[in-house]
């Protein structure tokens, strides 16, 4: 193989991978210096000319001429007269001798072995290019299509044909994805892995939902409105706080649109996600008041040495600032950074009672609404008749009643 179609295969393959002239040049002449280091020890008294457009090459060796006597004449830039008058008969000692190297010189084992180092050290600078594409891109959204689907990731393929990845524990539990869907997501992550970049994308993370009100928003995007907070349970229920440097300007509103035409879109995105919106305020009392949003506080103790939070409620909404499954009081203690305990705001005559929504994590859903069925919708209220008086009014079964009375009489022991 002679230096041209070397060069420009080398040069056809690095365009293939938008590899810019200069960092192709430097990458040849890497190759070609490191040839000369194997055949000649060093390569300071070489100069490399290369033209890759025209697939040219050009290696020359500069060697002082100095007397067959001298005890100089190993050094690897000097020569010997007798040598040098080999290469031109009129040399004199002193002068300098340039003398052309092709690769012809380097032998077919060594040609060979440089054309695949220069392979392979295009496809490593292709990957640091990747690495250092995704790695500029953290926080920000992509769109890739599907192309795999596999039981701990979904793999994607960019806008250029590169290999991403959503694993399972950063996908929202409702999506369903099939070969050939665009999918949105911000890149999380990028890692090496045995050489190779590794492109992770989320669509859990609290900043997917940040970057879609900034792309539905355009307040948000412009920086009249600041999203000071976000806390999600992805694909069930999140809290967004945000700021307005307008006072013209309702943050809430702005966020929403008119109608919800603006908060639509990310919830559709975010599988159905039921997404509330608060005004931020440095006014912790207020601000508590509004995580715990829709429920009506009564009053608020803050212990902030202890980090906690003690609100008082009506009993009537507990309920409400708990949440299915505890999602809205764990949401909102995220959302202020303090721990809250609820606590039932008793009146001066009013006996102590529990809403049956409270039991939702003992009692099924479906036994709950049954009993409301028959007006009961308090544990006291349940507890006041008999089991007889369940079973004739109810469609439960005995063992069921026995089951739910027990766990209504553990909440007063």
């Amino acid at each position: 193989m002679d230096a041209s179609v070397l060069i420009e295969s080398f040069a056809d393959f690095a365009k293939q991978k938008n590899i810019d002239r200069p960092t192709m040049i430097r990458i040849l002449e890497d190759v070609f210096r490191t040839m000369i280091r194997k055949k000649f020890e060093t390569d300071d008294n070489f100069d490399i000319i290369i033209n890759a457009d025209k697939g040219d090459l050009e290696i020359w060796r500069f060697r002082e001429i100095v007397d067959d006597n001298s005890e100089d004449i190993w050094d690897h830039d000097k020569i010997s007269l007798t040598e040098a008058r080999k290469i031109e008969p009129d040399f004199e000692i002193g002068e300098e001798v340039a003398e052309e190297i092709t690769l012809e010189d380097f032998g077919r084992r060594a040609v060979m072995t440089a054309r695949q180092t220069l392979i392979q050290k295009v496809k490593d600078l292709e990957k640091d290019i990747l690495f250092q594409k995704y790695k500029d891109l953290v926080g920000e959204i992509i769109s890739g299509e599907v192309y795999q689907i596999l039981s701990r990731e979904v793999l994607l393929i960019d806008a250029e044909g590169n290999e991403i990845s959503i694993p399972r524990n950063e996908q929202i539990p409702k999506d369903r994805f099939r070969k050939g869907d665009q999918v949105r997501a911000i890149v999380d992550r990028v890692e090496m892995i045995n050489g190779n970049p590794k492109i992770i994308l989320s669509r859990t993370s609290p900043v997917f939902l940040e970057r879609l009100f900034e792309s539905e928003v355009p307040e948000v995007y412009d920086g009249l409105i600041t999203i000071k907070r976000v806390v999600r349970e992805p694909g069930e229920r999140a809290k967004v706080a945000v700021e307005s440097y307008d006072d013209r300007i309702d943050p809430v509103g702005a966020c929403v649109g008119m109608k919800g035409s603006r908060i639509h879109s990310i919830v559709r995105e975010l599988q159905n996600e039921n997404i509330d919106v608060i005004n931020y305020t440095e006014n912790m009392d207020l601000y508590i008041t509004r995580a715990l949003s829709p429920a009506k506080i009564s009053s608020i103790k803050i212990l902030e040495d202890e980090g906690r939070v003690s609100v008082f409620l009506k009993p009537d909404q507990v309920s409400l600032a708990i949440g299915k499954g505890g999602q809205n009081i764990k949401l909102a203690s995220k959302l202020v950074g303090l721990e809250i305990d609820v606590f039932r705001e008793l009146g001066e005559f009013e006996e102590e009672d529990v809403d049956l929504d409270e039991f939702g994590d003992e009692i099924e859903d479906w036994v709950i609404d049954e009993l409301k069925r028959i007006g009961l919708d308090t544990a006291k209220s349940v507890l006041q008749l008999t089991k007889e008086d369940l079973e004739r009014r109810t469609d439960l079964e005995e063992e069921t009643i026995d089951d739910v009375m027990k766990i209504l009489k553990q909440e007063f022991e």
